[in-house]
């Protein structure tokens, strides 16, 4: 084989950003020619849920990461790899071809990705690989608690992320470009370049722009103008008081830490209590990628907590479709799920809401609904499904009590009371109002004849729910 220059190869994931992109900046720093690469594990992702609108948001944020690379001299390279156990081969001959000689890339923390990159390692044995923490402001294992373990309850967590966050106050490092490749080493990249993945673009999510400019500049918007009203306003899902940036962030088009410096800049640093509130969100997300690394089971079907194996699910199959289709009978759940179906996002209210229905009222395996969330969640990330699935399914680390049982009656009067949000999405209620809008059973004789009868009676199912629960604990106890 011809000799070929020392070549840096940056794996780009669920990091499709230039800006603080900390395997990115480590390539950067050396100052050799670089080429960019981007996986495609369409097989893998089907297995893993990974929503379809999610995947065409990734396909059109890589022709402007493109771009953006284009710029600093690197190009970006897509290749398709169906499956993890392909990407070590497949990576070992590119190395190997166009002599690279250090891969760069940023953290993922699910198990069959860790699987997967220590694979990587073994088999570019000639190879440097750095993995790098680019996912958490604060990087994963810098928060312990005293006996240096992990935190398992989140308050605790949160004020050791702050201190520790404060103390070592981030800044994000500029960004310069490569050194240019050879026109020798630009051809010799063609063979590699699968084009018919970003060629695939259905603009299913075409309602969310991928240009860098106007992500920032949301973001941008969001912290210096709604942020402030953010804890008067976040659980109302008639109104537009939350940021919308998680696709974004589940992408990895912006940081945790370009979000959390940002909000510091447009409050002089002075934060009011809605973005205080606003930042707990964030510090929420953090704690349940921590969780994550330590706790690999967590990404293997497993609850945090023991009694999980015990609880009788009921798991109807005809119950679980109806509520996936939104034709439950109770109204904001329906609207949610129609909200969902149709726009592969929902407000984080209405997420607990239907997920409590789902476990509490209709005994279905928590788990059903966080795979059903996942593939259809433009921002689907594992990490916070699954931890928000556990903390409503009360088997998570720091749930919410088993107890504790949202009434979907009074969860809508409460959060729509004019039902706003669920008449757009249920127009066939448009002409109730008051608590027949809630509750349209309660007189029949008006209720619409072209919406469902309710599946199930809340208050019956509530106390079934509090015996499933005590009776599991118990076998837990006693096992």
């Amino acid at each position: 084989m011809d000799y070929k220059p020392t070549m840096q190869c940056v794996w780009f994931r669920t990091d499709l950003r230039v800006a603080d992109n900390p395997a990115l900046s480590a390539a950067l720093a050396n100052q050799a020619p670089t080429v960019a690469i981007f996986i495609a594990s369409e097989s893998q992702w089907q297995r893993h849920n990974k929503a379809s609108i999610q995947i065409d948001l990734i396909k059109r944020r890589l022709l402007e990461l493109e771009k953006e690379l284009h710029a600093l001299h690197i190009p970006l390279l897509v290749l398709s790899c169906s499956w993890f156990k392909d990407v070590p081969p497949q990576l070992h001959r590119l190395c190997k071809d166009l002599g690279i000689s250090h891969l760069f890339a940023n953290k993922e923390y699910e198990a069959d990705e860790l699987s997967r990159d220590a694979d990587v390692v073994t088999q570019l044995s000639d190879v440097q690989c750095a993995f790098y923490d680019a996912k958490c402001a604060v990087q994963v294992g810098k928060v312990l608690n005293k006996t240096h373990q992990p935190y398992k309850v989140f308050t605790p967590f949160k004020k050791a992320w702050r201190e520790y966050f404060y103390q070592h106050f981030p800044t994000i490092e500029k960004v310069t470009a490569s050194v240019e490749l050879s026109a020798t080493q630009l051809r010799s990249l063609k063979e590699y370049h699968d084009h018919t993945f970003t060629r695939s673009i259905t603009n299913e999510s075409k309602a969310w722009s991928v240009s860098n400019k106007t992500i920032l500049n949301a973001m941008r918007q969001f912290c210096r103008e709604k942020s402030q009203q953010y804890n008067d306003q976040r659980d109302y899902p008639a109104i537009e008081g939350t940021s919308q940036l998680s696709p974004y962030l589940a992408i990895g088009a912006i940081s945790a830490k370009q979000c959390i410096l940002r909000l510091h800049l447009e409050a002089n640093n002075q934060l009011t209590q809605g973005q205080e509130i606003w930042l707990d969100e964030l510090i929420w997300r953090e704690f349940y990628t921590h969780l994550l690394h330590f706790y690999p089971l967590l990404s293997k079907n497993h609850a945090f907590l023991s009694f999980d194996k015990y609880i009788q699910w009921n798991n109807d199959s005809d119950k679980f479709e109806q509520w996936c289709k939104g034709e439950t009978g109770f109204p904001i759940v329906d609207a949610a799920m129609k909200q969902l179906n149709n726009t592969g996002w929902m407000h984080n209210r209405l997420r607990m809401i239907t997920a409590s229905f789902l476990v509490k009222d209709l005994h279905i395996n928590w788990r059903w609904g966080e795979r059903y969330f996942m593939s259809k969640l433009i921002d689907g990330d594992f990490a916070s499904n699954n931890g928000g699935w556990q903390w409503c399914a009360s088997v998570g680390c720091d749930s919410t009590p088993y107890f504790r049982i949202f009434n979907p009656t009074t969860q809508s009067e409460r959060f729509d009371n004019k039902g706003i949000f669920i008449k757009h999405w249920l127009p066939e209620l448009t002409t109730l109002t008051g608590k027949l809008l809630h509750h349209p059973n309660s007189k029949p004789l008006l209720k619409p004849d072209n919406y469902v009868e309710p599946i199930i009676e809340h208050g019956i199912q509530r106390l079934k729910t509090l015996d499933i629960y005590k009776h599991a604990k118990a076998q837990d106890v006693a096992s």
